[in-house]
């Protein structure tokens, strides 16, 4: 099992429609830039939290591309 280092933490607004804003500084230091794609996972413990983790995805769409 992997073990991470926390780097950031901090709290997000959800907004209409569910969504939500990076921080900058995240987006910057994760090189995400807008049209970017995003890979989500819920993950479940053993008493019933659960936590979404999300990551850029490798795979990113052309530009142009719809």
């Amino acid at each position: 099992m992997a073990l991470y280092r926390t780097l950031y933490y901090g709290d997000m607004t959800v907004g209409v429609g569910g969504r939500v804003t990076i921080p900058q500084e995240i987006r910057d230091d994760l090189g995400i830039g807008d049209g970017d794609l995003m890979t989500v996972r819920v993950e479940e413990s053993p008493d019933g939290t659960r936590q979404m983790v999300m990551w850029r995805a490798k795979e990113q769409r052309d530009e142009g591309e719809d």
